[in-house]
């Protein structure tokens, strides 16, 4: 088993008290308003076959750090179909014989933890191990405790967001909620990126898609605001508490009606320029906004990372394959237009996330200790590790205090590592609590208060669960 005091302070006083707090949240049930796990496969709920194609070939964080290490993309399964043994085998070999690379990282963490406390092995991977532990964990996954439904059990998880294309017919989510014998709640989010980024390739066809769905036609601005709001609505049916953003920026700036009208209709025929694109996705985010303030959908902007860095590797393989990388972080003139406009409506909720640390204190937290509206992100991606949690944690509560942050979001599509996530915020936000006690900035019983709060009153509140 991983150590009982793993991530708690160092000094012995602090950490006794951190102790007694973390005893507190430690089995809370997990709500995940915000994650990538798809929804078939809970409802398919087959054995997972072997633990490379789990632990390794899906996984980005894994992947793209032994890549750098010089083991190829293909050895590690990337971009293929199901694996067979000797593949399987292949690309478990390259993360145990490279197992060193991930020292002090956060993907280390989560996969001692998996290791160990969910698939009860404390073989340390390495060249001389990789066959047992393949073996062995082989052996656990063909056992009916390890399907996923009966994993979500054995994690305590309440509520699990899924991420979903809005022209999905969320089939699967309606079968797993008609399920008696299914008791987590599956959340659908509703993520339309791909139809607000009118100069990308494909943009045309997504949208008359878009419109399929509806039953809507898209061939005006005036339609394709009808669509969405139709098919956010069907999403809201479906139990969706969410809308997701990830583009490259923030930013939000209206066009009038005619304008918007032009632009689309020359993105519509494939003639807009980029520029012409960005002006309009920017236009379409603020209409997202505004929908929002509507239909209370939550509204979550994960903006700042160059997809696909490396041509090559994406046109190979694919995207998602470990080369996204961030870029600068602009919040404060870049959501100006859209905070002016609904930033107090009382129906809107929107959590800001970035990769650019330098921003966290200088606009994340300023910006939510205003606006009503306004909840600042945990870290994520590339930030959701210790040191920058605790960094994180330390600004934005200098500033704008406990209550406007997001609660823990794990942002993973990895099932295993879900419960070592939550369990390493729980620990770093009892250790950051421990040291207000310590300092007689807190009382005991209002940290242990504000602990429980953050696990589960904060997801609660923000996402309307």
């Amino acid at each position: 088993m991983t150590h009982d005091d793993r991530l708690l302070p160092l000094d012995p006083g602090v950490r006794a008290l951190a102790r007694d707090l973390y005893k507190q949240v430690r089995d809370l049930p997990i709500l995940s308003p915000h994650g990538h796990v798809p929804a078939q496969l809970l409802l398919d709920d087959e054995p997972f076959t072997d633990p490379a194609s789990l632990l390794v070939t899906p996984d980005h964080y894994v992947t793209r750090l032994l890549h750098a290490s010089g083991v190829p993309l293909e050895t590690l399964g990337v971009g293929r179909g199901p694996l067979d043994e000797a593949d399987a085998r292949t690309a478990w070999r390259a993360l145990c014989t490279h197992w060193h690379v991930f020292r002090g990282t956060s993907v280390r963490y989560w996969l001692d933890s998996t290791l160990r406390d969910v698939l009860g092995t404390d073989l340390r991977p390495g060249p001389d191990t990789a066959d047992e532990l393949y073996d062995a964990i082989t052996d656990r996954l063909a056992r009916p405790d390890f399907r996923p439904r009966a994993l979500l059990r054995r994690f305590g998880i309440e509520v699990l967001a899924t991420t979903d294309d809005p022209v999905d017919d969320l089939a699967a989510h309606a079968a797993l909620r008609d399920d008696p014998t299914f008791t987590t709640r599956v959340l659908p989010t509703f993520r339309p990126d791909r139809y607000l980024e009118p100069a990308a390739p494909g943009w045309a066809d997504a949208v008359e898609r878009l419109g399929e769905a509806a039953g809507t036609s898209t061939v005006t601005y005036a339609g394709w605001v009808a669509a969405m709001a139709d098919r956010r609505a069907y999403f809201r049916a479906h139990g969706a508490v969410s809308s997701d953003h990830s583009h490259e920026d923030v930013g939000t700036a209206p066009l009038d009606d005619a304008d918007a009208e032009r632009l689309y209709g020359r993105a519509l025929v494939g003639s807009v320029s980029a520029a012409e694109g960005v002006a309009l996705r920017r236009h379409m985010l603020l209409e997202m906004a505004h929908l929002s303030t509507q239909d209370g959908l939550t509204m979550t902007l994960h903006p700042g990372v160059r997809r696909n860095h490396h041509g090559p590797t994406a046109e190979r393989f694919g995207p998602d394959t470990g080369h996204d990388i961030p870029l600068p972080g602009a919040f404060t003139d870049h959501l100006r237009p859209l905070l002016e406009r609904y930033g107090t409506h009382p129906d809107l909720r929107v959590v800001l996330f970035t990769l650019d640390e330098s921003v966290t204190s200088r606009e994340l937290a300023p910006l939510a200790g205003f606006y009503p509206s306004v909840y600042v992100g945990t870290p994520w991606w590339f930030l959701d590790a210790p040191a920058s949690i605790r960094r994180w944690r330390e600004s934005v509560t200098e500033i704008a205090g406990l209550s406007r942050t997001s609660g823990f979001i794990d942002d993973t599509r990895a099932l295993l590592s879900i419960p070592a996530r939550h369990d390493m915020a729980r620990r770093l936000d009892a250790g950051f609590l421990a040291s207000l006690v310590a300092e007689h900035r807190l009382d005991e019983d209002e940290a242990a208060g504000a602990l429980v709060d953050l696990v589960a009153g904060r997801p609660r509140e923000v996402f309307r669960l």
